[in-house]
């Protein structure tokens, strides 16, 4: 399934009445009342911070259209009615490429939680930084559901997402080779990959 590269498209309060206090009386000072701070989110896009991308968040941009790519020879037999987008990258910017995809979801008005981020090279230093708390902690931040969830393009447990986005930052043609289809399988609505146009080309005719 040959993709076809494309640009990026990822198209005071108001002030009540006071009570005046009665004469020949001091009105009491108010005091504060504690209560409960609220617990800090811990997602990546919680609160609007998103990994690798410093500062406010950026303004709102063009949402995502994404045309179905046209393929030749035969249609993997996992393959979904996914539509399909190739942004084009070299190995070493793949990741930021994904990263910007993923901003321009959100900002299109994207669930976080609809989004799955697979490398096929280094982790995400996202994925790396929650592994390092152990495995138990990290797929239960999947399990839960509530953001951006970043994993390694072989692993097998992430089930489906209706956003895919595969970062081909490395890895063997064998690895990429089989892991375009298992992400398409796995994309509900649309699958989004990162990297060499050329290189995933080649990798997906020599597994055809």
């Amino acid at each position: 399934m040959p993709l076809i590269p494309e640009e990026p498209q990822i198209h005071e309060s108001v002030p009540g009445p006071r009570a005046t206090p009665a004469a020949g009386r001091t009105a009491p000072t108010p005091r504060p009342v504690p209560g409960p701070r609220p617990a800090p989110a811990r997602g990546p896009h919680a609160a609007g911070v998103r990994p690798g991308k410093p500062g406010p968040p950026a303004p709102p941009r063009a949402p995502v259209t994404a045309p179905p790519a046209q393929r030749t020879g035969p249609r993997p037999a996992a393959a979904t009615d996914a539509q399909l987008q190739l942004i084009p990258a070299p190995a070493d910017g793949a990741l930021d490429a994904a990263d910007e995809a993923v901003d321009l979801l959100l900002d299109s008005g994207r669930a976080p939680s609809d989004i799955l981020v697979l490398t096929t090279g280094d982790p995400h230093p996202w994925a790396a930084h929650e592994l390092s708390f152990g495995e138990a902690s990290y797929w239960a931040q999947y399990d839960a559901a509530e953001d951006v969830f970043y994993a390694d393009a072989a692993a097998t447990r992430p089930a489906g997402r209706p956003v895919v986005v595969v970062a081909v930052n490395g890895g063997t043609d064998e690895t990429t080779a089989r892991a375009l289809p298992a992400a398409l399988a796995r994309a509900g609505a649309l699958l989004i990959v990162c990297g060499d146009p050329q290189r995933i080309n080649a990798v997906l005719g020599t597994s055809a």
